[in-house]
């Protein structure tokens, strides 16, 4: 017994000495979660000495080392982090592994300089542990997840891809008529990518990469034009998703209904080791409103580059994925790559012009996420020069109802000669004016910008030398853009010449409108080209070509018939028309001034049956996940409390 004494002195001292440190205690509560986006709460209790920078690390996988995190949040974001005491709650998406959360203390003395976020604000230290959850996993059986629809090459089919957990067992799709009646069944192709395939870090790291999971792909074929089709995708063995609907597209019709933007990305409820996009949930909300409005009305998304801003982080994908969801699962979200999806300084085609262009934008994923978890039509495709898959996705087109839709790629060769160059004339030579009287050709980088950016200046003199003159023969009626984070509407232009518009009875061209629509999300904003003999002057004269250029991040929404195409820029501050140009289908620009928006207003337009409860119902729709990222008022609270975030130069 006398080997024992000092252990029961030390219990004995222990509770009758108030100074003695109590352990701090970590709990999560449901430690099971039913779905991507589920909330759980973390609570915490005991520490002696709180600070505005002790932190909370959320893990996954749970037994990652201390300093690969996915993400942190300040628990000074909490009310009561004062006491010593406090909860947060966050929703997690689910990453195909547990989860687990642990607290740090961290003082001001032991910020590292060297080790930023790409705010350049100082990321925790990991020195000093307080406590460790228990650990939070997915339920077994919950279905498959990322529901997403794309077109095919076929106007009677409809894809959708969805993603797996594990590829242990065959995947199928069923689909039909009614909702209870889903009597079609198609099985699904499987693929998936390795780390390997990633061609740098952090994509091919230890803190960049996660398991991407089972990317499935299921056609359902034959089907009728203009009907609401109930589908649901999984297997008996592994669980069904709820059930979704979309309707099929009517070849028949003259109507056309799209909603365009690029630069959207995503974002997490928690600080990471990149800047997330918060705008995204606006411009998703906003468009979920605009297709819940639509009926029976076939739609479609057009996301053109710069998807999730992942660049090498993989979860930032899944997010990405589970915020898009309740859109892309009701529409065919189509989309073209960007420089955020592949630019590696390996990648194949990088002339001597283009070195200071394609960089290492892509964070070493070099188009393989891009090129697996989208199918889009056609074949097009590039050999990356690894042993990664080639890049998909590049190039192609597609009709529907009155508009001939062509998407390029401006991070490969677009060169006349180039397998890209040839489909483009080919395909703008094709095209059945009589019965798509408007093209719209989509690409990421600009042509036409006014935007205070030299970098890209050699490409866009590539592109006006040998895309413009194909644009204009062929009478491309829009040309839309992102990579610039602002909206931006041209004249009818041509080598820099405004066209006509025929607004006082002149004689009018028809050169194609470009708009730069790479509002979407991405809040880097640059600024406006200066005057050239004052650059350092914050005065930023519009040219006489650019008709109107906004800050505001949004979308377009595009309503043609066989008569007239119009393109609005809907805010998404408000959900509003801020500006409108409209197009005949002779080529001829009939409105397009700011001052027409008021004029003309949306009565006129086919969305005249707007109405303001319909942003109320839809709101319903999406609340599931919007309360899920709630804590963006936390992690705002949070980062004021601790370090200022400044924008950085990533276009």
């Amino acid at each position: 017994m006398a080997t024992l004494t000092p252990f029961f002195l030390f219990v004995i001292f222990s509770l009758f000495n108030p100074s003695t440190p109590s352990p701090v205690s970590l709990s999560v509560t449901p430690t099971v979660l039913a779905a991507s986006g589920d909330p759980i709460r973390i609570q915490w209790s005991g520490i002696s000495s709180p600070s505005k920078l002790d932190w909370l690390g959320i893990y996954s996988p749970p037994d990652s080392p201390h300093d690969h995190f996915i993400g942190y949040v300040f628990l000074s974001s909490s009310p009561t982090w004062l006491s010593g005491s406090g909860s947060i709650s966050l929703p997690l998406v689910n990453l195909r592994s547990n989860y687990s959360f642990r607290i740090f203390q961290w003082a001001e003395s032991e910020v590292d300089q060297h080790r930023m976020d790409q705010d350049h604000n100082p990321l925790p230290g990991t020195t000093h542990l307080l406590a460790e959850s228990q650990r939070v996993r997915f339920g077994l059986t919950r279905g498959p997840e990322q529901i997403h629809l794309a077109f095919t090459d076929k106007e009677d089919e409809m894809r959708v891809m969805f993603l797996t957990e594990d590829g242990g067992g065959k995947q199928y799709v069923r689909f039909g008529e009614r909702k209870n009646r889903l009597h079609e069944v198609v099985a699904a192709s499987m693929a998936r990518y390795e780390r390997e395939d990633m061609c740098e870090s952090p994509a091919n790291g230890s803190i960049g990469w996660r398991d991407p999971g089972w990317i499935h792909d299921g056609v359902m074929t034959n089907l009728k034009k203009g009907v609401r089709y109930y589908y649901q995708v999984g297997s008996d063995s592994g669980g069904w998703s709820s059930t979704h609907s979309f309707m099929s597209r009517n070849w028949d019709s003259d109507e056309t209904i799209a909603f365009l933007f690029g630069d959207m990305g995503t974002t997490t409820p928690y600080s990471t080791f990149i800047r997330t996009q918060e705008e995204s949930i606006a411009t998703m909300k906003w468009i979920l409103r605009d297709i819940e409005t639509l009926g029976d009305k076939p739609a479609f998304v057009s996301h053109i580059g710069d998807i999730s801003y992942a660049r090498g982080y993989a979860w930032l994908w899944d997010h990405f994925f589970t915020q898009i969801e309740p859109v892309a699962s009701k529409v065919a979200y189509h989309v073209c790559i960007g420089n955020h999806e592949y630019n590696w300084p390996s990648q194949p085609w990088r002339p001597m012009w283009s070195q200071r262009i394609y960089g290492t934008d892509g964070g070493g994923e070099c188009g393989v996420p891009y090129s697996l978890k989208f199918n889009m039509p056609g074949n097009s495709s590039e050999p990356t020069g690894t042993q990664a898959p080639d890049t998909r996705n590049l190039y192609y087109s597609f009709g529907m109802g009155a508009v001939h839709f062509v998407y390029m790629s401006t991070e490969t060769n677009f060169l006349p000669g180039s397998k890209q160059y040839n489909f483009l004339k080919h395909d703008l030579e094709s095209v059945d004016r009589k019965k798509t009287p408007f093209v719209v050709v989509q690409g990421h980088r600009p042509m036409y910008t006014t935007s205070n950016e030299y970098g890209d200046a050699p490409l866009r003199e590539r592109m006006l030398e040998h895309l413009e003159p194909l644009f204009v023969k062929n009478k491309v009626t829009l040309a839309l853009w992102g990579h610039v984070h602002r909206y931006e509407r041209f004249c009818p232009v041509n080598n820099f010449t405004c066209g006509s518009m025929e607004q006082n009875g002149e004689d009018w061209e028809a050169f194609p409108v470009h708009v730069v629509i790479g509002m979407g999300g991405q809040d880097w904003q640059p600024i406006w080209e200066p005057r050239p003999d004052h650059p350092n002057d914050p005065i930023f004269p519009q040219p006489k070509s650019s008709l109107y250029r906004g800050g505001e991040f949004g979308y377009t929404r595009l309503v043609a018939t066989k008569e007239k195409l119009t393109l609005s820029y809907v805010g998404n501050h408000d959900g509003e028309v801020h500006d409108m140009v409209e197009i005949l289908s002779s080529g001829q620009v009939v409105s397009g001034h700011e001052a027409d928006v008021a004029d003309h207003a949306l009565v006129h337009s086919t969305f005249s049956w707007y109405v303001k409860g319909a942003s109320v119902l839809v709101l319903g729709a999406f609340i599931g996940y919007v309360l899920g990222f709630v804590s963006r008022a936390r992690k705002e609270a949070a980062m004021r409390n601790s370090w200022t975030p400044m924008k950085t130069e990533d276009i």
